[in-house]
C-alpha cells in the first residue's frame, strides 16, 4: 500500500528543521508526498526545492485536498490556525497528523476531542517522547509494580535561542498573537504528555505553580518556564523548558522517582538506581519513529498511537501554567 501524504502550513519549522517531518516521511517505505501547502508561495517553493522538487504546491489547502485526495494529511501551520484545520479534516473526515499544540489554547482544542475519538476518525499527534527508552521502561515498572508507586517525575528540555525561528520561515512563533506563548506553549507539551501518560490521571492533574522568564527582552514571548504539578493521588511533577541553550544543541534531563527506585536518563543511557545498587537498562538501537508508528497504525486500521485527547490533556496544563504565572498573553483557558 502506498500512503499518499499532503502537508498543510509548511511555514512551521518542523517541516524541514528539528523533527524535519517531511524528510522523515520521504524515508518511510511506501509513503509518497503528493502536495505541499502554504499561504506564502515562497515558503512552499523553498520546502519543495529542499525535498528535491517535483511536488505540487498550493496556496489554498482545501484546493490541495480536492486535487490530490491524500490518504493522510500532515497539519503544521501557525498555532492560531491549527484547530480550525483539524475541525475541517474531522468533518470531511480525512486522516491526519497534527503537530502540537494543535490549537491556540485548550478551549479551542476541546471542541475536537470527542469528534476525534469517534471510531471512523484518525487524528494523530506526534508526541515522540512518550516512546523514549526511559518512558517505556518507566511504563513497564508501573505495570509490573516491581518498584512500587510512582512519586515524582522531572523533565528538563532546553533548546537554542528562539532567534532560530525567523531564518526557518517561522517568525510567527515570536508573536503571541499567532503563537499564544513561547517555549512553554511550544516545548512544554512533551514533558507534560509524559507525565499524563505515566500517571494516567488525565483531568485530575493540576498545576500548583509556574514561573516564566523573558531573559531576552527583545522577545515578546517567554524563553524559560518552570511548571509544578500534582495529581489526585499526590504524584508530583516538575517540568522545565527553555530556549536559552548557548549553541546548536540541547540541555536536558528526565527522571522518574518510584518508592523503591529512581529511573534516570543519563545522556543516551537509562540507569536504574535502587537500594541494591545501579544498573544500565537495555535500549533499542534504532526504534521506529513516531511517524512510522502513526503510518503503520493507519495502514493496519488501528487507532492512532497518540491522539487529540492526549494533546488536549497536555495543553490544558499549559494553559493552567500560564494562568498561574499571571496569564501574560491574556488568552490562556482553564
Amino acid at each position: 500500500m502506498t500512503v499518499r501524504v499532503a502537508a498543510i502550513g509548511v511555514n512551521h519549522w518542523h517541516s524541514l528543521y528539528d523533527m524535519a517531518y517531511l524528510p522523515q516521511l520521504q524515508k518511510i517505505p511506501g509513503v509518497e508526498i503528493v502536495g505541499i501547502h502554504d499561504d506564502d508561495n515562497g515558503v512552499a517553493t523553498h520546502r519543495v526545492e529542499a525535498l528535491g522538487g517535483g511536488i505540487p504546491m498550493f496556496t489554498r489547502y482545501k484546493a490541495m485536498l480536492s486535487e490530490t485526495r491524500p490518504d493522510l494529511v500532515l497539519v503544521l501551520d501557525r498555532h492560531d490556525k491549527m484547530a480550525a484545520i483539524a475541525e475541517d479534516l474531522l468533518d470531511r473526515p480525512m486522516p491526519f497528523i497534527i503537530e502540537k499544540p494543535a490549537g491556540f489554547n485548550a478551549e479551542q482544542l476541546r471542541r475536537s476531542v470527542d469528534k476525534a475519538d469517534a471510531p471512523d476518525r484518525f487524528a494523530a499527534v506526534p508526541f515522540q517522547q512518550r516512546y523514549s527508552p526511559l518512558i517505556e521502561h518507566a511504563r513497564r515498572f508501573l505495570d509490573d509494580g516491581s518498584l512500587g508507586p510512582m512519586r515524582h517525575f522531572y523533565s528538563r528540555l532546553n533548546r537554542p535561542t528562539s532567534a532560530r525561528y525567523p531564518p526557518w520561515g517561522s517568525g510567527w512563533m515570536l508573536d503571541p498573537e499567532f503563537s499564544n506563548g513561547g517555549c512553554l506553549r511550544n516545548l512544554g507539551s512533551h514533558g507534560l504528555d509524559c507525565f499524563v501518560y505515566l500517571t494516567g490521571e488525565g483531568e485530575d492533574i493540576g498545576v500548583t505553580g509556574a514561573q516564566l522568564s523573558w531573559s531576552t527582552h527583545e522577545r515578546a514571548v517567554e524563553d524559560y518556564a518552570t511548571v509544578m504539578l500534582s495529581t489526585g493521588r499526590g504524584i508530583l511533577g516538575t517540568i522545565e523548558v527553555g530556549n536559552v541553550f548557548p549553541s546548536d544543541g540541547r540541555d536536558g534531563e528526565m527522571k522518574v522517582d518510584f518508592q523503591e527506585g529512581i529511573l534516570k536518563l543519563e545522556g543516551s543511557t537509562v540507569r536504574l538506581y535502587t537500594k541494591s545498587g545501579s544498573q544500565t537498562l537495555p535500549v533499542l538501537p534504532d526504534p521506529p519513529s513516531i511517524l512510522e508508528k502513526i503510518v503503520g497504525a493507519l495502514i493496519a486500521g488501528d487507532r492512532p498511537p497518540v491522539g487529540i485527547r492526549d494533546c488536549y490533556l497536555a495543553v490544558r496544563l499549559i494553559d493552567q501554567a500560564y494562568v498561574a504565572a499571571g496569564n501574560p498573553y491574556g488568552t490562556a483557558s482553564v
